[in-house]
This record gives C-alpha cells, sequence and structure tokens, in this order.
C-alpha cells in the first residue's frame, strides 16, 4: 500500500507565529514520538524568490505507512486539544492529503520495528 502524504498551508494572524512555532514543533515531536505510522514530520518556513521568510506562513509536510496511519493520527484524542490550542493563532489553513507515486527501492537493514536483542551481532 503506498504511503500517504499530508501537507499543510497555515496562516497565522499578526504577531502569532512564534507561539505557532512552537506549539506545532511540540505537535510534530509527539506525533513521531506516539504514532508509529508517522514516518516524517517536517516543518518549513515558506520563502520569497530572494530567499526572505514569507511572514505568517508556516508549511508542514507529514509522512504516513498508510491511509490507516493518517486516520490514526486523525483520532489521536491529542488532536482535539491541539486544535483547540492553534485555532485561535490561525487567519487559515489548507490541508492536502496525497498518495505517493514514487517508486522507490526498498531499504536496506531492518526495520526499526524488528530490532531486538536478536539482531546483535
Amino acid at each position: 500500500m503506498p504511503e500517504v502524504a499530508v501537507i499543510v498551508e497555515f496562516e497565522t494572524l499578526e504577531g502569532a507565529e512564534p507561539e505557532f512555532l512552537r506549539v506545532i514543533q511540540d505537535h510534530a515531536r509527539r506525533t513521531l514520538d506516539e504514532e508509529d505510522g508517522c514516518l516524517r514530520y517536517e516543518i518549513y518556513k515558506p520563502i520569497d524568490s530572494d530567499g526572505s521568510p514569507i511572514p505568517n506562513c508556516v508549511l508542514v509536510d507529514e509522512l504516513y505507512a498508510d491511509q490507516a496511519a493518517v486516520e490514526a493520527h486523525t483520532l489521536n484524542p491529542r488532536m482535539s486539544a491541539f486544535n483547540l490550542i492553534i485555532d485561535p493563532l490561525l487567519k487559515s489553513h489548507r490541508r492536502i492529503v496525497a498518495r505517493s507515486l514514487s517508486e522507490r527501492e526498498p531499504e536496506e537493514g531492518i526495520p526499526p520495528s524488528e530490532l531486538n536483542a536478536a539482531n546483535d551481532d
């Protein structure tokens, strides 16, 4: 089953970006720590053509193992509290969910979920 990306563009209210970044960075760390199906959670600051940061704009790029992992993330009880915290900081947001079309070679080695003492040399 192909991986599923969730890409979100957030527009913060004037002056709210520092607090939003603090909250989203904590949320990203907790998502990666607590949800096995979350493979990546990156936060980006968009820039314009001269490299200047675009004010009040933050992008998030999440990658999940499959659709079930996206649904598990959405249903995580922590999400309600997270949304209550960020909603007053936002002017708008746009969420895109997409399946990966990239064909990648299988990674070598042992998946983290299969690591245990029996694998030690």
